[in-house]
């Protein structure tokens, strides 16, 4: 993750001093500036990650700064932190009027000062992230119709397992961005299915030998046609993985427990689930309470033990 930067406003010049140093020690990569003119300036050449302002100042004010700020494209999202002694509704009122995300009131502590910073960037950080998510993710779903249009049988199933799949995923309190990962990774783990023969896809007889060996294939097709994309590369666990169980005996790789990612012990009970739960070619679907029941069979077998279990209660809410 690259280094964020900030800029710290204030005219103060000991106070100054210790904001930057109380940041830098955060890892933070900090400019500085002694009033708003000179803020400005540097935001513009500096493209700051978020900007923590003192209000009263000398040539330009911190109204003025984040009026200016907000008439500007680049300036209209960046988080904006107001330090202030003034604590007049009046003027909490009009910082909010101007676009301020957060006010904090001199005097104040070191860890007011770090946790108000550390929240306002993880906020932009988060919307950075669903916005590019949702760019991304018509992609993905264009995609996913590709699939499904060449293995028909599987119509609706790559949205079921994505749904089936955040359920559990946020039951096991995966943060956010692990979660808009996920999403890629259900939406495109049979993403291998694209080059695979139309009639083995297709056919409702059970596969030869031969064919068994071609479709076992599309879990390292689909991952290595994802090496290849920046955006959906944190994806490939999923696509690699999904068929892969506890004991040792899945594909593509074999490997067992918890040498498999988690993303792939994720997505194999999640694609099982659906598996069983719909009908194919070569077999009519299951109840749902019979599904459960066979995933609880085979904890510790086929799936992760304590993954399992988290789907099945779950499930049942």
């Amino acid at each position: 993750m690259s280094i964020q930067k900030i800029l710290l406003v204030e005219d103060d010049a000991p106070l100054l001093d210790v904001m930057r140093y109380l940041l830098e020690a955060e890892g933070y990569e900090m400019c500085t500036a002694v009033n708003g003119k000179q803020a400005l300036d540097l935001f513009v050449a500096s493209r700051p990650s978020l900007v923590v302002s003192d209000i009263m100042m000398p040539e330009m004010n911190g109204y003025e700064l984040i009026e200016a700020m907000r008439m500007m494209p680049d300036g209209i999202t960046v988080p904006f932190l107001f330090l202030s002694a003034r604590t007049e509704r009046s003027d909490v009122d009009r910082a909010r009027s101007l676009g301020v995300d957060d006010y904090l009131f001199k005097p104040f502590e070191a860890p007011e000062l770090i946790n108000a910073v550390r929240s306002r960037l993880e906020r932009r950080r988060v919307i950075e992230l669903f916005d590019t998510r949702a760019a991304h993710l018509q992609t993905v779903i264009m995609l996913a119709n590709v699939i499904e249009t060449r293995d028909p049988y599987t119509a609706g199933h790559l949205e079921r397992v994505r749904r089936l799949a955040l359920n559990l995923a946020t039951a096991l309190n995966w943060n956010t961005e692990d979660l808009a990962i996920l999403e890629f990774g259900a939406i495109l783990h049979d993403i291998g299915k694209i080059v695979g023969p139309s009639q083995v896809l297709k056919k409702n007889d059970p596969l030869s030998k031969e064919e068994w060996i071609l479709m076992r294939q599309h879990p390292e097709i689909g991952a290595k046609m994802l090496e290849g994309v920046e955006h959906l590369r944190a994806a490939m666990p999923y696509v690699m993985n999904h068929h892969e169980w506890w004991n040792g005996s899945g594909y593509p790789s074999g490997i067992k427990a918890e040498k498999i990612p988690r993303e792939g012990r994720m997505l194999t009970i999640a694609d099982a689930f659906d598996a069983m739960t719909s009908n194919r070619p070569y077999h009519s679907s299951m109840p749902v309470v019979g599904a459960l029941d066979e995933l609880a069979r085979y904890r510790g077998i086929y799936f992760d033990p304590d993954m399992v279990d988290a789907f099945i209660q779950t499930y049942k809410l």
